[in-house]
């Protein structure tokens, strides 16, 4: 049977002389003995093989098919090239290919598929479970869990919908044998994973060392010195690679730089959407990346996961990742096929604000479990997620998120009915197990703490990273910057290009696009709009924001007047200057106003006369506010923050023709405040309002 698995192994990787990995024919022969396993190896070490040549050899004694659960659909392509080369038939059911349902349905009946790929999120769907799961669960052969490190609350990548593995889990026959597969875990995300999996899992575990990898670790806290020496780096270093921001407005920032600079260079992240035919266009950058026919992708973690490229000459992270395993994980990627390849982690100020951005947000808090469970029952019938958002003051994604974690929740408080949602006989006193949220936050800290001193460590970083996944085979690696110095790469950078680059970050201007609809209709009591559409003639132009928010550039400076010095310092008002004159409006605005404020009066109207002076334009302060309302922070989702500007302002100019204005404030998030103010001044007659405020307070995380 080795004999006949190893032809197949050379056959799929269209190599005569390969061989079998240590654990890997051992991992095959456990599940060809209907064994329960976990594999724990490095990225790279061919843990698709295991279950490809499994599945193999399995459909071969007459079995039923490979039912594979992964997060990576879209990052499998080059595993299931390899797969097709032995003739397995595989397919795979997600949200954009519902029109092939029916006939993969048919194929899975007539037992002419042998892997069916899935997300962990399609188990949450009505039709798959009710159509598709129970023919393929009467007939199983193996039963695949990729990255099953997301089954574990206490894992770097926890997913909810990982918890509806456990319990398809719990009803296919003892005898199906059961794989599940991770590069990234250490022993107490391993304990708890073969916990869950059930009693008799053997655990087969190889060494994380990678031993073409070139560790080294730069403090760089400047983002205007760390895209100075990326510029000047790249160029230099072997091959192809990744650079990993943390957030998406990183990755397409930092893209741009460095195509200004002549790298050919193309950002990815869950952001880029699909064309309108809708073919991927992370597909086809994933496809430039594997051809070499772009040096670099800047990625945030959605390029993670599955993604394969043995050559991969370097990884460079632009910022501190939030864990040792979320590191090890992606500098992994490097150095899988070749004899040299850099793994570099740069480290910037701005790390740890991410990091605890990322902590703070990874679990829904207890207020709005509560305001979604007492809607739910206080409602007289099923409520939609569109009809929750009328009733409580929370963003739709933050919905989506508490919804994702209460319905895999055993007991659930909520089920789902169709499109809407009601309550159970759980939802009685249900509370979120704070004790619970507590520790996991207090482990996040921890991975992070680690990863800091992982940036000072100075022994050998391969041995660091080994002994905190608890890898038992550590030892040094003689290459890192700490082994051996002369391996280095040159840490200087050229200070004409680091005040190149902070003069980029400071032109990073942000677009402030026009709102064209209301939220919902006739939602006003005290202003006169009553469709869903706004007219044309009462819309905004589109605007500039100077700056993001506390971001390198202008964004620290921005924060530092609103809640320091309260005044906005002089630079930003040459630097609005600067700005305008690069931004040219359709047509030039003629005079400046500003929204007004009850909590910070002079504040902004303070920033908007010097603006005017230095235009040479009146500064015409026409916007009185007349209701006192709650902060449009405070509000969170579209429809609140709409009603909350009802009746607020009012415009104090005769109902006449007047000239174009720019409407200055200093922060802008929703643009409803700005939408709210441009409809106004455009009824009494401005022919175009162009806002202009100091930041845009978007995050945009991964």
């Amino acid at each position: 049977m080795r004999t006949i698995a190893l032809k197949y192994l050379q056959t799929a990787l269209n190599n005569q002389d390969a061989n079998f990995k240590d654990g890997q024919w051992e991992s095959i022969e456990c599940l060809l003995d209907h064994k329960r396993m976990l594999v724990v190896q490095r990225t790279g070490w061919g843990k698709s093989m295991v279950y490809f040549l499994a599945t193999k050899l399995i459909r071969e004694s007459g079995l039923g098919p490979t039912l594979l659960i992964s997060p990576l659909l879209s990052l499998m392509r080059n595993q299931l090239e390899a797969a097709s080369r032995i003739g397995i038939t595989a397919r795979t059911i997600n949200s954009t290919n519902a029109n092939e349902w029916d006939k993969i349905q048919n194929e899975l009946v007539d037992d002419s598929v042998d892997v069916l790929l899935i997300s962990p999120e399609r188990l949450a769907n009505d039709s798959f479970r009710q159509n598709i799961l129970p023919v393929i669960a009467e007939k199983i052969g193996l039963f695949v869990i990729d990255e099953a490190h997301c089954i574990s609350d206490w894992g770097h990548d926890f997913r909810p919908d990982y918890r509806r593995i456990v319990r398809v889990l719990q009803a296919i026959p003892p005898n199906v044998p059961v794989l599940a597969t991770t590069a990234t875990a250490n022993n107490r995300v391993v304990n708890d994973v073969m916990l869950q999996l059930g009693n008799d899992i053997e655990l087969i575990r190889g060494s994380l060392v990678r031993e073409s990898l070139k560790l080294q670790n730069i403090n760089m806290p400047s983002p205007a010195a760390r895209m100075a020496w990326l510029a000047q780096t790249i160029p230099n270093l072997p091959g192809s690679g990744i650079i990993y921001t943390l957030t998406q407005r990183d990755a397409e920032r930092l893209t741009e730089w460095l195509q200004v600079n002549e790298i050919n260079v193309k950002a990815y992240h869950a952001g880029i959407p699909n064309r309108e035919d809708g073919t991927s266009i992370k597909e086809e950058l994933e496809q430039q990346l594997l051809n070499n026919e772009i040096k670099v992708l800047v990625a945030t973690v959605a390029l993670g996961m599955g993604f394969d490229k043995p050559d991969l000459g370097f990884v460079i992270h632009f910022q501190r990742p939030a864990s040792v395993v979320h590191y090890y994980q992606q500098v992994g990627r490097a150095g899988r096929a070749v004899e040299e390849a850099y793994g570099i982690l740069l480290c910037g100020e701005e790390d740890d604000h991410i990091a605890d951005f990322f902590i703070r947000s990874a679990f829904p808090p207890q207020q709005h479990i509560a305001a979604i469970l007492k809607a739910l029952d206080n409602a007289d019938d099923d409520l939609s997620v569109p009809s929750m958002q009328r009733t409580i003051n929370i963003r739709k994604s933050q919905i989506d998120k508490t919804i994702k974690y209460l319905i895999v929740e055993s007991p659930s408080p909520i089920a789902k009915v169709d499109s809407k949602w009601h309550v159970t006989a759980s939802a009685d006193n249900y509370e979120i197990d704070q004790e619970y949220v507590n520790e996991i936050t207090l482990i996040r800290k921890q991975e992070q703490r680690q990863m800091q001193e992982y940036m000072e460590h100075q022994g050998c970083l391969m041995v660091f990273l080994q002994n905190a996944l608890d890898d038992p085979n550590s030892q040094n690696c003689g290459k890192c910057k700490n082994c051996n110095p002369d391996l280095l790469l040159p840490e200087q950078y050229d200070d004409k290009i680091a005040n190149r680059a902070a003069l980029f970050l400071r032109r990073s201007y942000q677009p402030i696009e026009p709102r064209k609809q209301w939220p919902v209709k006739d939602m006003f009591k005290y202003h006169q709009f009553e469709k869903r559409n706004i007219p044309t003639e009462l819309q905004a132009s589109e605007g500039r924001a100077l700056s993001l928010w506390r971001d390198a550039g202008w964004g620290q400076l921005v924060a530092s007047g609103k809640y320091q010095s309260n005044r906005f310092a002089d630079e930003l008002v040459t630097a609005c200057v600067e700005m305008i004159a690069e931004w040219k409006p359709t047509s030039r605005p003629e005079w400046v106003t500003c929204i007004p404020s009850l909590n910070h009066p002079e504040l902004v109207p303070d920033f908007a006369q010097r603006l005017a002076i230095a235009l040479n334009l009146p500064f015409i302060p026409c916007i009185g506010k007349v209701r006192q309302n709650d902060q449009q922070k405070n509000m969170e989702n579209s429809l609140h923050q709409a009603q909350n500007l009802d009746g607020v302002f009012k415009i104090n100019l005769d109902h006449k023709e007047h000239s174009p204005c720019l409407l200055i404030d200093d922060m802008v998030d929703s643009r409803w405040t700005f939408t709210v103010a441009s409809a106004l001044l455009r009824q009494t007659g401005c022919t175009a309002v162009y806002p202009l405020a100091l930041a845009l307070n978007s995050p945009r995380m991964d």
